[in-house]
């Protein structure tokens, strides 16, 4: 069977994309071919499973040096196979601008229609970070739980492909070789069945000894090599259980941490204190041997704890830090064997309990891999409760033409389904595309979060009732920007009295949405993401991960603030509830984004690449606390959004402007960027009509002829050094810009 003369559509039909109320994976089929051949996962060593191996990975062989961020072709493709083109109308450039956006207009959304899902959202890749797969692919060896072999050779390609020419990998897809990403990648390939025999691997090893080997790895890299057990866990700093049992007002307490970082001290405190490590197998012995300068047995655990590669550290580690670890260092060594009990006994429950909440998602890809790893451990192989982790797994891997990857989240299925919501709206073209509206309307419902964690205070957790996630209802925890645009969505949608509303999202359902934004209004005036501030912004010296910034406690946001005001603001324009309170929120919020500002006008993007993202939700969110378009704020902040336009009319910022903390320069024009400037410029009604004409131009000069957008550099950031891809940015926003000028212009 000659699968070398198979085209490459060949082997991406052999993988089936499903989707229900937002969840969505991917699964395998054979094809016809291997029928009746490939009957358990040993058949794949017969002459034809690997005949057909080799020729599937081929299949997704990628050039990063093109563009590291794949574009979703996978997924697009099998989407144009069931659906169909999208209906195009030629374009005519000796029309005049304005026509030439409604045509634009017309087909952008005529193409995304084809993408939409049966209930309503977008799905799409949303990766990024090189070290989420890793995390997985050791909880699945630990745990005796391997992928299906297909998905194991996709997973293989995707790091082959995202290797950077020095041999080693990054944070991200796009960032420079740091001993994390190359460790982690490198653990990963072994696991996957990679040997020294390939040049590449050994490439990779080159950089790791070359930079001071695996004990140069920072203390999140520790923590999984310990619990792969190719490291040992007196080369840790502690991670005591015991500080849960603390009293909950102390500021260093794990009830005050950001939430994501206190569910990822919830599982490794687990595994510190049980010292969880897998079998001794005879891969574990080889990576001991291959991972080191010296060897593994002469390896100064204690001096190890302090070491990290120069090239990795983003934020390093304070001399408070230093201290605190000394203490509790020391602890261990005599720490109360009963209060170590009685605290796992807390942590344990309290995993339970999270797994039970968020029906096995967990808050995100990292505390998923570390969960899984825990309830193994406790629960057992066969039990239920691992079974619910494994069978959630698939919600994080997504399949593209550069492999098989783990996202950001379990999705970004709310948040990306509110802003097209909100771009067809500002098009006026909801009656052109109606099923889609419908459809829109119809997952905002199906997604407002419907139950509250059990027990919520004594697992520190806050009401999640009648919000919105990020993602997707299962996953269930409540986030300001995303309950506000999700609100907001539903509150111009139900001014369409043409579109088909079978549970109207009315008053008594919002109320509970606006009661929670208003309680999560911190003492500055801003917003921050899941939770209100909960300590001091002191405590950040404790941050042990060298990788990354603000992660010890929420921090109170531009984006989040700006998004929050302006889903009080549309609820305000319709209904009296707390109008009173909403009014003084919103005045409290501008003061806040007041403060924000730099002093070239612009603000930071924390959740988007950069300034451009930062500096239209801080437009918006002044217009939305009542400034005028004319106020100082605002002119300043326009002004520095043309001082970066290009001679092209686009703006293009790279993701070093979020590392950096200043604006860098793209090598190209974005059209992300570009969208952001433009929709901050139009809704503060700047004067200068050609730059904003000259920026359209540049948008529809991207536009392919079927409607799509091109995929560009990457555009979303987290916690300021890791960078995320949105694929459906690439047509929401330049959309909604077109859509504005449009309509205003």
């Amino acid at each position: 069977m000659d699968f070398d003369q198979k085209d490459q559509s060949y082997f991406w039909d052999t993988w089936k994309f499903h989707s229900k109320n937002g969840q969505q994976y991917w699964s395998f089929e054979l094809p016809d071919d291997l029928k009746g051949i490939i009957q358990s996962e040993s058949d794949w060593d017969k002459p034809e499973g690997i005949a057909f191996l080799k020729a599937f990975d081929r299949a997704f062989i990628f050039d990063k040096q093109v563009n590291p961020n794949s574009g979703d072709r996978v997924f697009r493709y099998l989407r144009s196979k069931q659906v169909g083109e999208p209906k195009i109308i030629p374009l005519d450039d000796s029309l005049s601008l304005k026509e030439r956006a409604r045509i634009g207009l017309l087909n952008g959304f005529s193409f995304y229609e084809t993408l939409q899902e049966p209930d309503g959202n977008w799905a799409g890749d949303y990766g990024g970070p090189l070290f989420l797969i890793p995390g997985l692919t050791i909880a699945s060896y630990v745990t005796g739980s391997p992928f299906e072999k297909p998905m194991q050779v996709l997973m293989k390609r995707n790091l082959w492909n995202h290797q950077n020419e020095d041999g080693g990998w990054g944070l991200h897809i796009e960032g420079h070789s740091t001993m994390f990403g190359t460790v982690m990648q490198y653990v990963t390939l072994r696991i996957l069945g990679e040997d020294l025999s390939n040049p590449n691997l050994k490439r990779a090893q080159d950089w790791i000894l070359s930079h001071g080997g695996a004990v140069q790895i920072p203390m999140w890299g520790k923590f999984y090599l310990s619990v792969l057990n190719v490291y040992e866990w007196a080369g840790n700093d502690s991670l005591l259980p015991e500080l849960w049992k603390l009293p909950k007002w102390l500021p260093f307490h794990p009830s005050k941490y950001w939430c994501h970082n206190r569910m990822l001290y919830l599982p490794m405190s687990y595994c510190f204190g049980n010292k969880v490590k897998g079998a001794e197998t005879e891969l574990v012995k080889e990576l001991r041997k291959e991972l080191y300068t010296t060897s593994y047995e002469s390896i100064n655990w204690k001096k190890a704890r302090r070491q990290a590669c120069e090239i990795d550290i983003f934020n390093p580690v304070s001399k408070w830090y230093t201290a605190l670890s000394k203490i509790i260092n020391g602890y261990e060594k005599i720490h109360s064997k009963r209060l170590r009990k009685s605290a796992l006994k807390y942590v344990e429950d309290y995993i339970d309990h999270e797994d039970l909440h968020t029906r096995y998602i967990n808050i995100g890809p990292v505390n998923q891999a570390m969960n899984s790893i825990c309830v193994w451990h406790k629960h057992g192989l066969d039990s239920e409760q691992f079974k619910g982790h494994l069978n959630r797994w698939k919600d994080y891997l997504w399949i593209a033409e550069d492999g098989a990857k783990m996202g950001g989240y379990n999705g970004s299925q709310l948040w990306d389904t509110s802003f097209a919501g909100q771009a067809l709206l500002e098009a006026d073209m909801e009656s052109d595309f109606p099923e889609m509206a419908e459809k829109i309307y119809h997952f905002i419902d199906i997604t407002q979060i419907d139950r509250d964690p059990i027990d919520h205070e004594k697992y520190c957790r806050d009401v999640t009732l009648g919000c919105w996630p990020f993602s997707t209802i299962d996953h269930a925890w409540a986030v300001t920007d995303c309950t506000s645009e999700g609100m907001k969505t539903a509150l111009l949608y139900n001014d369409k009295a043409y579109i088909k509303k079978q549970n109207r999202i009315d008053l008594e359902r919002l109320k509970p949405a606006v009661d929670w934004l208003l309680f999560m209004q911190n003492k500055d005036g801003g917003w921050a993401s899941y939770e209100k501030k909960r300590a001091p912004q002191w405590i950040e010296v404790l941050n042990p991960s060298m990788l990354f910034e603000n992660i010890m406690t929420e921090v109170t946001y531009t984006e989040c603030s700006s998004a929050t005001m302006q889903g009080l603001k549309e609820f305000a324009k319709r209904h009296d509830y707390r109008r009173e309170d909403i009014k003084k929120a919103l005045d409290r919020g501008g003061k806040f984004l007041q403060t924000k500002q730099d002093p070239d006008g612009s603000w930071y993007g924390c959740w988007g690449v950069c300034y451009t993202y930062g500096t239209w939700f801080g437009i918006e969110g002044l217009l939305a606390a009542g400034h005028k378009n004319d106020s100082p704020e605002i002119q300043k902040a326009c002004n520095f959004l043309l001082s970066k336009q290009r001679a092209d009319g686009s703006w293009g910022e790279s993701f070093e402007s979020c590392v950096q903390h200043k604006y860098i320069e793209h090598e190209d024009g974005q059209i992300i960027n570009t969208a952001w400037a433009l929709l901050a410029l139009m809704k503060a009604n700047h004067p200068d009509k050609g730059a904003i004409e000259k920026g359209i131009e540049f948008i529809l000069s991207r536009q392919e002829s079927n409607g799509d957008f091109p995929q560009e550099g990457i555009s979303g950031v987290f916690n300021g050094n890791c960078m995320e891809t949105y694929t459906s940015y690439r047509n929401v926003f330049p959309l909604w810009a077109v859509a504005r000028y449009y309509r205003y212009l």
